[in-house]
């Protein structure tokens, strides 16, 4: 057990690589309580969060989830969000633990005063069950049938009899579905889950095998890849900005930096000579620093030293050798396509 962002989270239970490997051969059951959940109420709450995510709400179906940013004006990210559209006049966003109170400051503080902005996070907590055999796991425990509930899609029902918002949704690479229940609810819903799995090799897993399993699937994580001076145009989350739409916050910076073409650009790496590339190391092409790693591990999947790095945008086509320096040496690493794993079809 460790802290984070005020919490006492789970490393790993049974270890990092053998819950990695379930997730991405079975399935794991993920704590994630400590996401934040913020909701924004009234007749105004749809135009309002229109205006402040640079993703496009009309476009989400009923029933259906969107990956969304929160921006500042110079177009940097505040937090990568999801929001649900429940209903008119209701709109839930899920957001980063360590961000949840600035995020509901922010979100506050740009709505008019008829659309009111609620920190509900300490009300829910939320359970991840990720891997191949999460929709095997999770149907009997609730009638609606899961077959028909597409990726990134919603609904509420009840799952082991507990009232639950049910999302296709993941961190992992891998199908799976995140549950928002009631916090006095969690407990019964966690043993639930895990008596329904135990046949199929369902396993606990912590936040060691989470940042290995989205790593591995260049999944962004706020504080690495993202901040408030990182835009999506860099961090290669530019499908998600919707210029189509005449406003959002950030939106001419946004609009300025496509127009200039961005320095700096988000990439994969492989290392071809030994050593684990770490968050923060530099990286260098023809004997000059061009940027530092964000994110680095080997990964359990392909059994490769990978890692995510900014790069001078001259520096960021597949297949550039850069070197990353670790511990006072310098090892070469190639630049390669994110992501680096896609689950089978």
């Amino acid at each position: 057990m460790v802290e984070f962002a005020g919490w006492e989270m789970p490393v790993q239970y049974s270890g990092v690589i053998d819950e990695h490997l379930a997730v991405r051969s079975r399935a794991g059951l993920f704590d994630v309580s400590h996401m934040g959940e913020v909701e924004v109420l009234g007749e105004g709450a749809f135009d309002f969060c229109q205006k402040l995510t640079p993703n496009d709400l009309a476009r989400a179906k009923p029933g259906q989830a969107q990956y969304n940013l929160l921006l500042n004006e110079r177009g940097g990210a505040v937090d990568d969000i999801v929001v649900y559209p429940l209903k008119p006049g209701a709109i839930f966003i899920c957001v980063n633990a360590s961000n949840t109170d600035k995020d509901f400051d922010w979100i506050r503080g740009h709505a008019p005063s008829d659309v009111p902005v609620e920190n509900t996070s300490a009300r829910y907590a939320q359970l991840a069950l990720q891997g191949p055999a999460a929709e095997k796991i999770l149907q009997p425990l609730t009638p609606t049938p899961l077959k028909d509930v597409k990726s990134f899609y919603f609904f509420f029902g009840d799952v082991g009899g507990i009232r639950s918002l049910v999302a296709r949704t993941g961190y992992t690479g891998e199908d799976g579905f995140e549950l928002f229940c009631e916090a006095e609810d969690a407990e019964k819903l966690w043993n639930a889950l895990l008596d329904a799995g135990e046949s199929d090799g369902l396993k606990p897993a912590g936040l060691g095998a989470r940042d290995t399993l989205r790593l591995e699937r260049a999944l962004a994580l706020y504080g690495h890849e993202l901040d408030d001076t990182t835009t999506p145009l860099e961090a290669g989350l530019d499908w998600v900005v919707k210029f189509s739409k005449a406003e959002f916050l950030g939106r001419d910076a946004l609009v300025r930096q496509k127009e200039n073409g961005v320095q700096r650009k988000l990439v994969g790496l492989e290392l071809i000579d030994p050593g684990i590339a770490r968050a923060h190391y530099s990286v260098f092409a023809g004997g000059k620093r061009t940027g530092e790693v964000t994110s680095g591990t080997k990964s359990p999947t392909l059994g490769k030293a990978i890692a995510m790095s900014y790069v001078g945008s001259e520096h960021a086509a597949p297949g550039t050798e850069v070197e990353v320096e670790i511990r006072e040496r310098r090892a070469r690493a190639r630049v390669v396509p994110l992501p680096f794993y896609r689950r089978p079809q």
